[in-house]
């Protein structure tokens, strides 16, 4: 994986940071470059598509997490709240959106009808899109603390 991939992700989260849809946030943290992991281009792309899906809806506190080297079953997860299920919902489909684009489906998704806890498995890559209560009784960044992890 050359650092064209890296780039783009990292990219990507620093405009989660900072500008979505003309809205001017105000950044928590400036975005580091995202470390080089060893997954493949098309990890990276999906990665890029669910954190911009995620931007794109004003996901709160965007987390991916490197789990390829604790477990062989994915790469990556990505963990991202909204505030109520109108939002959590919004986040996955536009996440779903642009992953589709790029001509992938989930493998399995669970989580719709209530709205709390959104799971979209794409093989390499798990994204858990919770509201901010489910996430915090769940705790998936603490059930993989040994995993690296970047915040933008």
């Amino acid at each position: 994986m050359g650092n064209s991939g890296s780039r783009s992700l990292a990219s990507a989260l620093s405009r989660h940071a900072g500008v979505t849809r003309g809205l001017t946030l105000k950044p928590e943290t400036s975005a580091a470059p995202l470390p080089t992991w060893p997954i493949p281009a098309s990890t990276h792309q999906l990665l890029e598509a669910a954190v911009t899906g995620a931007a794109e809806k004003i996901g709160l506190n965007l987390t991916v997490l490197y789990c390829g080297e604790l477990i062989d079953a994915f790469d990556a997860l990505v963990v991202v709240s909204g505030r109520n299920d109108r939002q959590v919902r919004a986040i996955a489909e536009e996440i779903e959106r642009l992953v589709q684009i790029q001509g992938r489906k989930p493998l399995r998704e669970e989580g719709w009808s209530d709205g709390r806890w959104v799971a979209l498995d794409y093989g390499d890559v798990i994204v858990h899109v919770f509201d901010e209560e489910a996430r915090e009784y769940y705790d998936l960044e603490h059930l993989w603390s040994a995993a690296p992890i970047y915040r933008p």
